[in-house]
């Protein structure tokens, strides 16, 4: 790692001064912005393993029933920013943004079986729509010619406006995520452009362990109950930033 740090610096070093576009933006004490982006969202999921579940006639029966993630579908992401200046290297962030994105959910039967004897298998297709509020810390290399790379920390709180009483899993209207990336400044004549690569864990169970209770259908149930009590939600951002 360190000789490809001396090779970086060496090529950095050796790269000509050019005439710089919009030399004096970054010493403004705030300035806003746009942001579009794409997102791939993941859940952590904790199966309970075999299950009692009781029958409409009264008696029990033991299912063994497995829910997975099983795919990464890309969403949607576009909001706002607003930037204030801490001092040369430093800078805070403010980005409310919506996130419209999908988790898709494989729910499989073990226990019972289709005629061909293949287990059961239903889905479920889980449309998120979040509104959320990114407070974030950059830190911003030396500028050089028309570019300075960056990184970012910070945590961003979530609105969930989705979700439905009749799904098989149901998750709590609220979520937290801490966030880590990095980026780069692209300095073009007439704005800046911030590419960003973003990593989101979230701090909360989300888990709706009460939506057992509200479901019609008690063939659900099972379904339901084959998450224990723990849901966590993965996001991998790429984001476009215009300043």
């Amino acid at each position: 790692m360190i000789i490809c740090l001396a090779f970086a610096v060496s090529i950095t070093q050796a790269q000509e001064r050019v005439v710089e576009n919009r030399p004096y933006c970054d010493l403004r004490p705030f300035h806003f912005g746009v942001l579009i982006g794409t997102h791939f969202q993941d859940i952590e999921l904790q199966n309970v393993g075999p299950q009692m579940i009781e029958n409409e006639d009264g008696t029990t029966s033991e299912k063994l029933i497995t829910c997975d993630h099983d795919r990464w579908d890309a969403g949607f992401t576009v909001g706002v920013l607003g930037e204030a200046r801490l001092g040369n290297y430093f800078a805070f962030r403010l980005a409310p943004a919506m996130y419209f994105g999908n988790k898709h959910l494989s729910f499989i039967n073990h226990t019972d079986h289709l005629e061909d004897g293949s287990p059961i298998k239903v889905d479920q297709d889980m449309k998120m729509i979040y509104v959320s509020t990114a407070a974030s810390i950059i830190y911003s290399a030396q500028r050089f010619n028309n570019h300075r790379p960056y990184i970012v920390a910070g945590i961003n709180p979530m609105l969930n406006l989705s979700g439905k009483d009749n799904d098989y899993i149901k998750l709590k209207p609220y979520d937290c995520f801490l966030e880590i990336g990095m980026g780069c400044d692209f300095y073009l004549p007439f704005f800046k452009l911030r590419p960003e690569l973003k990593f989101s864990y979230s701090l909360v169970n989300t888990l709706d362990k009460n939506h057992v209770n509200e479901l019609k259908d008690r063939n659900m149930v099972m379904y339901t109950n084959s998450v224990v009590n723990k849901t966590r939600t993965k996001m991998i951002s790429l984001t476009f930033y215009f300043e």
